[in-house]
């Protein structure tokens, strides 16, 4: 068995472990990343946010060419889907972004672990996979393992008729009909892709609303908008089963709040009700980290757990289970480490769903501030009155600014509509610095821009938007 020792050692290669591993070596630390696929990326850049988006656009645009682009005087004649050919698309924009990680392992001399990971005590693991078996010691270790798909009770996920998000991304056809268990981010906008293809797609979801989360305006609003687009919802409804045949999977539904059962047949189930952090196989009692009550890797807020020298960044820990989120802890921990000083304000963390229109998100919604109190005034400002909207042909939504009522410093901002997850950074970054609305309204946006919308929300705080 070879040893090698190291001041840094991160496992997985997520956009969390991937990104804390290059900090912390241009920080000088002598660094390795343990990684057990055969690409670098985790979950994210494999099967999770980098193939979603691409397969998102590529569904967009065969949407755009079949149904809007004659409204623009762009006549196109019979529009068929080439699902190998978008397929392949999605698979080189993987392969692009697993390779561009592993060039920045080289480039910051990383060395690249490739096996599992097991702790053999607080500063030591093994790592095995297809050659000898390895011993690895560092000063610090960092947990970067990320997550994975949380499962329904009754119901076995096979990723051939009942599928994940990983599943849902390797179709070889488009469904007739396909029944979608949640209506979060990843189930909407899987929904969305096969829905663009040809799919008839039904959004079960246990509670009242889709995007839970979100503020309430935008998740009736987006609602509204997927119906219009064919997605139909089945809202307050439990699961009871699904069981896959040779031809299809039927379903047994029945209200959330009790009462009788029905059945539903579909040719695909998506279960998309979240995902949970993933530490199985660690071994951590070896040594003797301890998890929260809900499985997840217990951290000081700092990112050290009980164990000194072992940390934990992304979805293996609380917060929001966002790529983004995970980059910044990465980057703050290894500065950290290093005895910088680093911060992360949780509340401006930003959430997107990638849908079209897409719906963002940041800092309070109107429901909570209300539910804790807090005085505020809001702006809103929809796109059928923003010109640059008008002239794309994509109107719908709107963009709304919630500040304090007294000292006008924003408290929240949520988009829903086209570019909604670029627009929200500027909003993100005036947060940052505690901006007020005023401070949005009196910055000069380029016209004709959908960053106007942004402008005319801040200014409809004060009650003085201009184009409503």
């Amino acid at each position: 068995m070879s040893e090698s020792s190291y001041d840094f050692v991160v496992i997985g290669s997520g956009p969390g472990g991937y990104v804390c591993a290059i900090r912390a070596a241009q920080l000088g630390f002598k660094t390795a990343c343990i990684e057990k696929s055969p690409t670098l990326g985790g979950t994210c850049l494999n099967v999770g946010c980098i193939p979603s988006k691409a397969l998102l656009a590529a569904s967009e645009k065969f949407e755009e060419a079949g149904h809007e682009l004659g409204a623009f005087g762009v006549d196109v004649g019979s529009v068929t889907l080439n699902l190998a050919g978008m397929m392949g698309h999605k698979d080189k924009v993987v392969k692009a972004n697993t390779d561009g990680v592993a060039y920045l392992f080289k480039k910051n001399k990383i060395d690249w672990i490739k096996g599992e990971a097991a702790f053999t005590g607080p500063n030591s693991l093994s790592v095995t996979g297809e050659g000898e078996a390895q011993t690895i010691t560092a000063k610090h270790i960092v947990i970067a393992t990320g997550s994975e798909v949380t499962p329904l009770p009754g119901i076995t996920i096979d990723e051939k008729r009942i599928v994940s998000s990983t599943g849902a991304l390797k179709l070889d056809s488009v469904p007739k009909s396909m029944v979608v268990i949640g209506g979060g981010y990843i189930g909407l906008e899987m929904g969305t892709v096969w829905q663009r293809l040809g799919a008839d797609v039904t959004v079960v979801e246990f509670l009242d609303r889709i995007l839970p989360g979100m503020d309430g305006e935008v998740s009736k609003q987006m609602q509204r908008i997927l119906q219009k687009q064919g997605m139909k919802f089945s809202l307050s409804t439990k699961v009871g089963s699904a069981k896959a045949t040779k031809k299809n999977v039927s379903l047994t539904l029945e209200p959330a709040a009790g009462g009788a059962a029905q059945t539903m047949e579909a040719d695909i189930v998506l279960v998309a009700v979240g995902r949970r952090a993933f530490t199985g196989g660690l071994a951590l009692d070896k040594a003797g980290v301890k998890l929260d009550d809900r499985g997840r890797i217990a951290t000081d807020g700092h990112f050290a757990t009980n164990v000194p020298g072992i940390y934990a960044i992304g979805d293996a820990i609380a917060g929001p289970l966002l790529a983004h989120k995970a980059e910044d802890e990465g980057s703050v921990l290894a500065e950290i480490i290093a005895g910088q000083t680093g911060h992360i304000d949780y509340n401006l963390v930003p959430g997107v769903v990638y849908t079209w229109p897409e719906a963002a998100s940041v800092g309070q919604t109107e429901e909570q501030l209300k539910a804790a109190g807090v005085a505020y005034k809001a702006g809103k400002f929809p796109f059928s009155a923003n010109g640059r909207a008008r002239a794309i042909n994509m109107t719908d939504g709107f963009v709304k600014i919630l500040a304090d009522a007294k000292t006008d410093k924003v408290l929240g901002a949520h988009i829903i509509g086209p570019e909604a997850g670029t627009l929200i950074a500027e909003i993100v970054l005036a947060m940052e610095f505690g901006a007020s609305s005023e401070d949005i309204a009196r910055t000069c946006h380029p016209h004709p821009t959908l960053e106007e919308a942004v402008k005319e929300a801040a200014l409809g705080v004060a009650g003085r938007a201009i184009h409503i």
